[in-house]
């Protein structure tokens, strides 16, 4: 039943006269009913529900990353949960400064056959300083990601905070302030971005009538940026930064719409005071002129007006309501449970259990952080919207470390590994809008820069979808950014298996295929076909440098791109006299190579024990491991033993998204023990924000969607033509259950364990297919046509159909 705003005051009134605990006084607002988490399956050994999928914290945030963050893949905003002053600081996805711009460098083809002639050379400096004079974009940085602007309240009665607290409730994704103030007046703040409805939704009210009074305003921290009155709100409008020498173009617009049930509404100032209403409902939509990466022709000031004429037709419950059937209809997809942490552990604040994570076992909040980032690729990328960057669509710097835009020789590949797997398939379409548009903008840049056909994009691009290399050499001259993004199309069709997207996407594949076809060239020294420059990201080799010829990496890559090229190829019955090359080519790639530690070997030479940082924060040559599977304990079991001795050897320590990778890859050796050691280290005050954000440090969210991906990995794994249960299932983690996984092969999975070992596995198949099941070393084949399920459980140690 849903409660009118007055009755929602008159109940809460009496439940404050009657005595009730100040955070329960609210228990009747709209949609409390569903505030739960999805029921996943009862763990075994004990009937008690999981816990609520919530944030919360005892105080209001007093830094940024404590704030709690909304979003719907386009409008984000953090709440920070103030009493006297709340903050809700506010982004929109296609925010970047600059305009479209040409960074080709004009002098990169002539300088190539000089560049490569020192890399086989043995001069690698010589060649990396040449590189870096004439190989470079022009500007060599490209355009940060900013902020909108803030939403502020100010409360102008408030004194005290008794019984505070505000939490994010991931389930409903809703963030909630509750506090008292003065002589039994409670107080309750709720927001949400809504997919919806395209706008951010704030809701005031408090236990008696006609006590709300606020004084509310847009702030920006833009030199271009100003606000008006507009009909019942405000209009915060302005233009884009300039950054490194590209003049700002775009043209934004925040509009805000304030409805007060009862009291006054006046103008003061750049401001508007309500004074003495029931409650009150704030709509905010927020726009840019951005059309698409070579259009910047939008109107912003008539779209968000349209979206709030809209919205403002609509009371609280019926945008709650619309807001929690969108994401829930992701969020609720999955559902996990790790076991039960003890009570007084699970009572504790959030931060408070991130900071006693490494001193304990709480399984309840590794299933939360699991959880949270399922939530963050919800807020941050959806259909229509741009890809998660380095900060999602959160930030609050006019320039951001690394300009939090999209850097690709990791880190935007991370922010995708849970999508598949965790059945959230629909938030990879902005990625693979993306890659389309690298296609375009990269063809002129194979053409211009080396003179080939089909597109490239190397290690960093930005909403102006620039390809040319960026920073210095030593990051930027690495060509194959593009065939790692790829591998997300072909997960896209090998876990979904939909009909015709291979035709869809196969374009792309062609093109970045026919680049290298054509840029490969034969190492002298070994007679491999090699991606030459290229430099194994970020690391450099001990010879003075970091560009060389064919990186293991590099090699790996294109090892898996010219592999489903050859597949897409087959499967459509096109291109066979291009597949046929890329077999012969894909024949004379650099093989991996163990080194004389017993190592996989980073570069094609055997310098991994000489190179100047050991424990260097990358781990490229493992990509071999994970995300691929060319290395894996199953078929190449001495290639994933030096893949293991090259783990050792780096290290755990690392940043926070190279603490995430390094969970994957300790997954993948199936070492359920050590992956959980290195969750622990990711999932502690050093690496993790108390509001759950990722501590790189600074905060960079591929550390949250590495985690999560981890997670996923340590109890499903689908490589190689099975699908593997449990493989590296820790101690801490005996008893349990998860619902919803996907595997490749278009088909869902559910799992049930207890004592350490499987209980039963439901695999449900969506188009129909085969699946090779493995646990423990043994194996069941099943057959199952569209829509049909089936049953496994371990009896008397073997894996049966039940």
């Amino acid at each position: 039943m849903s409660l009118t705003r007055r009755e929602l005051i008159k109940a809460t009134a009496a439940a404050l006269a009657a005595g009730s605990a100040p955070a329960a006084a609210l228990a009747a607002s709209p949609g409390a009913a569903n505030s739960a988490a999805p029921a996943a399956p009862a763990a075994a050994g004990g009937a008690s529900p999981p816990p609520p999928l919530k944030l919360w914290y005892p105080r209001p945030a007093t830094q940024w990353v404590e704030a709690l963050p909304l979003g719907n893949g386009r409008l984000g905003a953090m709440v920070w949960g103030g009493g006297r002053t709340e903050r809700l600081q506010l982004n929109e996805d296609t925010l970047y400064a600059g305009q479209p711009y040409d960074p080709t460098p004009p002098g990169a083809l002539a300088a190539l056959p000089e560049v490569r002639r020192l890399l086989f050379a043995g001069r690698y400096a010589d060649a990396e300083a040449l590189a870096d004079a004439t190989m470079m974009g022009q500007p060599r940085k490209q355009m940060p990601y900013q902020p909108l602007g803030e939403l502020r309240l100010d409360f102008l009665e408030i004194s005290g905070l008794d019984g505070y607290r505000r939490e994010l409730d991931l389930d409903r994704a809703l963030a909630t302030t509750r506090f008292e103030s003065g002589w039994k007046l409670q107080h309750v703040r709720e927001a949400f971005v809504s997919a919806a409805d395209q706008c951010l939704v704030v809701r005031l009210a408090t236990s008696q009538p006609g006590r709300v009074r606020v004084r509310i305003g847009l702030d920006s921290d833009h030199a271009e940026a100003s606000v008006v009155h507009d009909d019942d709100g405000l209009l915060l409008r302005g233009r884009n930064g300039d950054a490194f020498g590209i003049e700002g173009g775009l043209r934004f617009a925040a509009r805000l719409k304030v409805l007060a049930t009862g009291g006054t509404l006046q103008r003061r100032g750049g401001r508007i005071e309500v004074e003495g209403a029931d409650e009150v409902l704030l709509l905010l939509a927020a726009g840019t002129s951005f059309r698409r990466y070579d259009d910047i022709g939008g109107d912003p000031e008539a779209a968000t007006r349209t979206q709030l004429d809209a919205a403002a037709r609509k009371p609280w419950e019926q945008l709650l309501a619309a807001h929690e059937a969108e994401h829930q209809h992701l969020f609720r997809r999955i559902a996990i449970d790790l076991g039960r942490s003890a009570p007084e552990v699970a009572a504790l604040p959030t931060d408070e259990r991130v900071a006693r994570f490494t001193e304990g076992n709480d399984p309840e909040l590794a299933a939360l952080y699991h959880q949270f980032g399922r939530y963050l690729l919800i807020g941050c990328s959806r259909p229509g919207t741009q890809p998660a960057n380095l900060q999602g669509i959160w930030n609050d710097l006019l320039a951001p470390p690394w300009e939090s835009k999209y850097t690709i020789n990791i880190n935007t590949e991370m922010n995708y590994w849970p999508a598949e797997a965790n059945a959230l398939a629909e938030c990879v379409e902005p990625l693979e809008r993306m890659v389309a548009e690298l296609a375009e903008a990269g063809a002129d840049t194979a053409r211009r820069m080396y003179g080939a056909p089909g597109w490239l994009v190397h290690h960093n691009t930005d909403l102006w979808r620039r390809t040319a290399p960026i920073d210095g050499a030593q990051w930027g001259l690495w060509p194959t950014g593009g065939a790692w993004l790829l591998q997300h199309l072909w997960d896209r069709w090998d876990y979904g298996r939909e009909p015709g997207y291979l035709e869809k996407v196969w374009p792309l594949f062609k093109g970045a295929a026919e680049f290298f076809a054509a840029t490969l060239v034969e190492d002298p020294a070994t007679g491999a076909m090699v991606t030459a420059p290229s430099l194994s990201p970020e690391n450099r080799h001990p010879h003075g440098a970091a560009l060389c010829a064919g990186p293991s990496m590099d090699a790996q890559l294109l090892r898996d791109l010219f592999g489903q090229c050859i597949a897409i190829a087959g499967l459509l019955g096109v291109d066979q006299e291009l597949a046929e090359r890329l077999a012969t080519l894909r024949e004379r790639l650099p093989p991996h190579r163990i080194g004389r530690a017993g190592q996989l070997q980073e570069w094609q030479q055997d310098w991994d024990m000489d190179a100047p940082e050991m424990d260097h924060r990358h781990v490229s040559h493992l990509y071999a491991l994970h995300p691929s599977s060319q290395v894996n304990v199953r078929d190449t079991p001495g290639l994933a033993a030096a893949a293991r001795r090259s783990l050792e050897i780096r290290g755990d320590e690392a940043t926070g998204w190279g603490i995430g990778w390094r969970l994957n890859l300790w997954a993948r050796l199936w070492d359920g023990e050590h992956a959980y050691k290195v969750l622990r280290m990711l999932l502690s005050p050093a690496r993790t924000y108390p509001n759950l954000f990722d501590a790189h440090p600074p905060f960079q969210i591929d550390g949250n969607f590495g985690g999560t991906a981890g997670i996923t990995e340590m109890l499903l794994q689908s490589w190689g033509g099975s699908v593997f249960l449990l493989p590296a299932l820790p101690r801490a983690w005996a008893d349990g259950s998860v619902r919803g996984l996907r595997v490749r092969g278009a088909a869902g999975v559910d799992l049930e364990w207890a004592g350490g070992q499987l209980r039963q596995a439901r695999v449900a198949s969506e188009r129909g297919g085969r699946y090779r099941i493995e646990y423990r070393g043994q194996a069941v084949d099943l057959e199952l046509a569209a829509g049909q399920a089936a049953t496994l459980a371990w009896q008397g140690g073997a894996l049966v159909r039940a």
